[in-house]
């Protein structure tokens, strides 16, 4: 497992070094001595570490959307749910437009993605590709 001196995990952390060793002093945190003798925090107790942050952190709730950057907005119904242990493909039929997206497991399981769901496709990329038809 890999180790981290204080420094690099207090970076990690996104506090000072000085809040990283208060804590540590405190209990609130293991660490072990490193090879060369310095004070380190093995890698798996310090994400941990930084999970439990994040989820003790008061952070705001995002509030509804008003406006969005992304302008092609596809209303439609979800047709399809591939899952896997990771990725979902989600297949949605907005009037004649099939439309395909990939997303994260979670994410298609918290939006409640299921075949005959309404939902919205919204759209902006980069990466269009624009064709042009062969003639008749």
């Amino acid at each position: 497992m890999p180790m981290y001196r204080m420094k690099q995990a207090a970076d990690l952390l996104g506090v000072s070094t000085d809040t990283l060793r208060r804590w540590a002093e405190a209990g609130r945190i293991a660490t072990v001595t490193d090879d060369a003798g310095r004070q380190a925090l093995d890698g798996a107790v310090l994400a941990r570490f930084a999970q439990g942050l994040a989820a003790a952190a008061d952070h705001p709730s995002p509030r509804p959307v008003i406006s969005e950057s992304a302008r092609n907005r596809f209303v439609g119904l979800v047709t399809d749910v591939k899952r896997d242990a990771v990725m979902a493909q989600v297949e949605m039929q907005s009037g004649p437009h099939r439309i395909v997206s990939l997303m994260s497991r979670e994410a298609a399981d918290e939006l409640g993605l299921e075949p005959g769901v309404l939902a919205i496709a919204a759209v902006k990329s980069t990466n269009v590709v624009v064709e042009v038809p062969a003639p008749s």
